[in-house]
């Protein structure tokens, strides 16, 4: 029979899909821009004879990588099927059955979904009016997700702060840094000196890669070894660790449509102002967007009518906003005008 934790359980929603071509796709966060050609050229070169074997198990080759990208040994680093098996992962080898989970509230809302799989107690911690972040301080939990920049908002919060809580938490850490890539700072350096804190990755953002399903975390040997111990056999398939390899290899592509990004959801932001409309400061490829003159869930379906796609999640934190991915300039340019047309401006 189903676990009483799995009938109960509130499944996570991912962002639609949808199949038609003329669709402004601006709803899941994923790249606008092609990854770099080196992926191209992996993906074309790489040998269908070795689809018949099974994948190195430990990654080792991209691991390496991505050790020599953050200056570390290879030993600090695990690779997953997308951050999401590397969070799951994380709620497993990190929390005790009586153990607890704790998260932003709002922030990604896997988080609580993961929770509720091994039936452990949550403890998220609401943020201010603003989402701000205060943590109080006699907060404790088995394992925190500490996002940076966060999502749904896009905000990034004081390192001071954040390196505080780090030293005098006594459970494990995971700052989920997926967009870190579009930020000014990040916190990669506390994964390389600090016994209970893991900082995770992904190649879905700023790589262009959503499609493969490749993510990484980066911490003490220890917290990685036993992410090692649970993982599936072969967790990361042959063809994800190639092309992944291929495009660290060749990362300047990846920043130069960092780059572009940034300057869109900077003019983006501008446009969004100068219509009314409260923007948070993001450091994401997203933004937070509380309309003017119509309520978030009325902009949604209206721009779904225009066939754009953007993401609202109701609830009472998060029902005023929309989060609108940062697109090509052309997307962009679409939106405002929708915008335009729908509110009068």
């Amino acid at each position: 029979m189903i676990r009483k934790s799995v009938r109960a359980l509130q499944a996570y929603v991912p962002g639609e899909q949808p199949t038609q071509a003329d669709i402004v796709k601006l709803n899941t966060n994923e790249n606008p821009y092609p990854p770099a050609p080196a992926v191209f050229r992996a993906l074309t070169e790489f040998a269908a004879d070795r689809l018949r074997r099974y994948p190195d198990p430990n990654s080792r080759e991209l691991r390496r990588a991505i050790a020599e990208r953050h200056g570390c040994d290879e030993a600090r680093v695990f690779v997953g099927n997308g951050s999401d098996e590397v969070l799951a992962l994380c709620t497993r080898a990190f929390v005790e059955n009586d153990g607890s989970v704790g998260y932003f509230d709002p922030s990604y809302s896997l988080y609580p979904t993961l929770a509720a799989i091994r039936a452990v107690e949550t403890r998220p911690v609401p943020l201010g009016p603003g989402f701000e972040w205060a943590m109080p301080s006699d907060y404790t939990a088995s394992l925190f997700f500490l996002t940076q920049p966060n999502a749904p908002t896009g905000m990034i919060y004081p390192r001071e702060a954040m390196r505080a809580f780090c030293a005098r938490f006594s459970g494990v850490v995971v700052i989920d840094e997926a967009y870190a890539d579009f930020a000014q700072s990040h916190c990669m350096d506390w994964a390389l000196d600090s016994p209970n804190t893991l900082v995770m990755r992904t190649f879905s953002k700023s790589f262009s890669l959503a499609g493969l399903r490749v993510g990484y975390a980066v911490g003490a040997p220890d917290l990685i070894g036993a992410l090692f111990k649970i993982k599936d056999s072969y967790n990361l398939d042959g063809l994800s660790q190639a092309l992944a390899l291929a495009a660290l290899r060749d990362i300047g592509v990846m920043r130069a449509n960092v780059e572009k990004i940034c300057a869109t959801r900077a003019r983006l932001t501008e446009a969004l102002r100068a219509m009314g409309h409260r923007v948070y400061p993001s450091e994401a490829n997203f933004l937070w967007v509380e309309p003017a003159g119509l309520p978030a869930q009325t902009l949604f379906e209206r721009l779904r009518e225009e066939r754009i796609l953007i993401r609202y999640f109701p609830g009472p934190r998060t029902g005023t906003c929309v989060r609108i991915t940062v697109g090509t300039d052309a997307e962009a340019d679409r939106l405002l005008d929708a915008l335009a047309r729908i509110a009068g401006f």
